[in-house]
């Protein structure tokens, strides 16, 4: 029988598991709203896909276990991981943690080793992405609901339809209400080595797939900005001390109303400047590696 399944979602597990180069705060979805959320939309599995960590996967388990009510959930061990560069690869399956910032080869091998299958999650985002280092992924992520650029999307199908390649999509969720935004269908009886034996012969099927709204968005961002000031302003005066002044008065201008429509604006102006990247990198071969610098003066001047 057919499984509806969550491939890519995080829980506040992943908090303090990121990286150096990110907020601590990951996400604030707990662990029982995951599985209220999960059964109020009938799904049948859900990998829990957290930073650079399994934790938060076991304790779903045991929550899961303790309530009668979500018997019929499964729930699968899942990471996501940062590479030595900076890119993120998922591994299903896995029983022991892969560590950050070894290479994506060590990662695949890692994989293999403990049995389970990779993929690469939004394979053509501006940052965190493997691009054409995703062809050594068992599978690929051709949707992600957070790459609203839209673009970025669109370069990973034409991707994974050029190589071959298994297409599954991400909802990513770090709200929960973006929990089940892409759903996928797996060819398989519901037990965790039937389903990563589907997924490596391609059993598996695209059945939903929506994008993270402004209001999501905005939501995911103010949390991590409320947690992570502190980390917030260190950063601004390491990596951004011409303009640090701006950035800071930007930061005091949130706090006194973050409920402005000024921010709403400023997401629709930020969006408009992605598209603009994102079509000079996934369409007219412009070198990426200035993301990577996360110079704002470089990435506006992209952009125009």
């Amino acid at each position: 029988m057919p499984i509806n399944a969550e491939l890519h979602c995080h829980n506040s597990f992943s908090n303090f598991h990121v990286g150096d180069e990110e907020p601590p705060y990951d996400c604030n979805v707990s662990i029982r709203d995951q599985l209220e959320r999960s059964y109020a939309l009938g799904l049948d599995a859900i990998f829990v896909t957290n930073h650079n960590t399994l934790d938060g996967y076991r304790q779903l388990l045991e929550y899961k276990n303790d309530h009668p009510k979500f018997k019929n959930i499964d729930v699968f061990p899942a990471e996501e991981i940062t590479t030595d560069t900076g890119a993120h690869v998922l591994a299903y399956g896995i029983h022991s943690e892969i560590p950050a910032g070894i290479s994506l080869e060590e990662v695949i091998d890692k994989v293999k080793d403990q049995d389970g299958v990779s993929s690469a999650p939004h394979p053509f985002s501006l940052l965190d992405a493997l691009r054409d280092g995703a062809k050594k992924c068992d599978m690929v992520e051709v949707f992600n609901s957070n790459n609203v650029d839209i673009l970025s999307n669109a370069r990973a199908t034409q991707f994974a339809l050029d190589n071959r390649m298994i297409q599954v999509a991400g909802s990513d969720s770090h709200v929960l209400s973006t929990l089940g935004r892409c759903v996928n269908v797996i060819d398989s009886d519901n037990n965790l080595d039937n389903i990563l034996h589907a997924m490596k012969k391609g059993k598996i099927e695209i059945m939903q797939t929506g994008y993270a709204l402004e209001i999501e968005t905005l939501d995911h961002l103010r949390y991590k900005i409320n947690n992570s000031k502190e980390y917030l302003l260190d950063y601004i005066s390491e990596h951004y001390p011409n303009t640090k002044w701006l950035l800071t008065l930007l930061l005091r201008i949130y706090d006194s109303n973050q409920n402005s429509q000024m921010w709403s604006l400023f997401y629709k102006i930020a969006i408009y400047l992605m598209k603009r990247i994102s079509e000079k990198i996934n369409f007219k071969n412009q070198d990426p590696s200035f993301m990577k610098e996360r110079n704002l003066t470089t990435m506006f001047k992209m952009a125009l």
